[in-house]
């Protein structure tokens, strides 16, 4: 009767009320203010515009005329590489890399005649190295460093994440002091981005990897710090209690009772950080820090676009990989979870 009585006195609420409207029409109002700040209406009509050339409705559009002037000038791909034997040092004819041909290039060029104060048209005959596959192999040489970049920068961050994940979490840290001080250490390590980080960091290392892998590892030992300290404290409390109980002592509690429950989530969140500094060594590259980065931005500065393509197809690949690899092992620690 009185489970009866319960049912009966439970209520639906309204999922909607009067302060959720008005909510909602003062966000309405907020975007439509800062829309116009930021450009959304042209944007709507720049892909109004590009879809209707899409269908056939406009002749052509801003989008479009971009986006065919960028597709014909990155394609083909450029995987040779073509080099001057003048601007070889210690050039051999007779012993050539593997694979390797020398070409005759033709080149127009044109030039003031100081006499005749006129242009005078000239063709010049140029030999060159040609290595069929070997801006290829450059390239990714390249992108395996920019993987080591990636990885020494995850590793550094979980060495660094770690002391401040025990000192930040509230149920296990020595002081309320120190906990307040690591709070403030993750908070301001996330503040910074890589790209800004790594300005500084190459004005002090200079050019090369390594300002690339501290400001990685800086960054993300933030994040780190943070989601490993929010397991701590959300781990489940009964395995932790009876631990507690037989005097065991938080650092063997947090060892034997909290670091079974939250490694899974750990290793996740180690391999999405790998990810994510993968990609990322490309932006901090492009300041100078190393990797691919630097290769990328070299070749669009000088309009190479054939390379630029190369460089982003080893990029997409190299990324579809890991996160295929990924996957498998986020799977497989899911299962053992399980069982």
């Amino acid at each position: 009767m009185s489970k009866k009585r319960k049912y009966q006195d439970w209520v639906l609420k309204k999922p909607y009320s009067y302060k959720n409207f008005a909510a909602i029409f003062a966000i309405l109002i907020v975007l439509t203010i800062s829309s116009r700040d930021v450009q959304i209406p042209k944007m709507v009509s720049d892909i109004a515009e590009y879809c209707g050339e899409v269908v056939g409705i406009n002749e052509d559009s801003q989008i479009g005329d971009g986006l065919s002037s960028l597709t014909s000038k990155l394609f083909p791909i450029v995987i040779e590489e073509r080099s001057s034997i003048d601007r070889i040092e210690n050039f051999d004819r007779d012993n050539l890399p593997l694979f390797s041909s020398l070409e005759v290039e033709k080149k127009v060029v044109e030039e003031f005649s100081s006499e005749t104060f006129q242009l005078e048209v000239t063709l010049e005959e140029n030999e060159v190295l040609v290595k069929p596959v070997g801006y290829l192999v450059h390239v990714l040489k390249k992108m395996y460093q920019s993987l080591e970049i990636a990885l020494w920068g995850t590793i550094i961050s979980i060495f660094i994440s770690i002391p401040l994940a025990y000192c930040s979490a509230a149920n296990y840290t020595p002081h309320r002091g120190l906990y307040h001080l690591a709070r403030l250490i993750v908070s301001f390590l996330r503040a910074i981005p890589e790209l800004v980080s790594a300005l500084f960091l190459v004005l002090a290392f200079g050019f090369g990897p390594v300002a690339g892998i501290l400001a990685l590892s800086l960054h993300c030992a933030g994040f780190l710090g943070k989601f490993y300290a929010e397991d701590i404290e959300n781990a489940e409390k009964a395995p932790q209690d009876v631990l507690l109980s037989v005097n065991a002592g938080k650092l063997k509690t947090l060892v034997f009772a909290v670091l079974p429950q939250v490694f899974p989530q750990y290793v996740a969140y180690m391999l999405y950080i790998l990810d994510r500094n993968v990609r990322m060594s490309i932006v901090v590259g492009i300041v100078g820090a190393g990797g691919i980065g630097m290769e990328l931005k070299g070749r669009f500065d000088m309009f190479d676009y054939g390379h630029v393509a190369t460089i982003l197809l080893v990029l997409f690949v190299t990324v579809f990989l890991l996160d295929q690899i990924s996957a498998k092992i986020r799977t497989s620690l899911i299962q053992e979870s399980d069982s």
